[in-house]
């Protein structure tokens, strides 16, 4: 699933992104430390894994997710 990130805290590597149909998700340092990134900025796309409702995975759009 991609994203569109629309915040990021890099103190706490926790954030929200805009899935494409508009809906707002947040994704937990968890889920961004499981991925290979060190930071992300406001308008960036990114791919999303989730699992039971929740985002577990974050990595960049033109990275593989597992």
């Amino acid at each position: 699933m991609q994203a569109t990130v629309q915040s990021f805290d890099p103190a706490t590597r926790s954030g929200w992104v805009f899935l494409d149909d508009g809906t707002r998700i947040p994704f937990d340092g968890e889920a961004f430390g499981a991925g290979p990134l060190r930071h992300l900025r406001p308008g960036q796309r990114v791919a999303l894994v989730m699992a039971d409702g929740h985002v577990t995975y974050v990595t960049l759009s033109t990275f593989p997710t597992p």
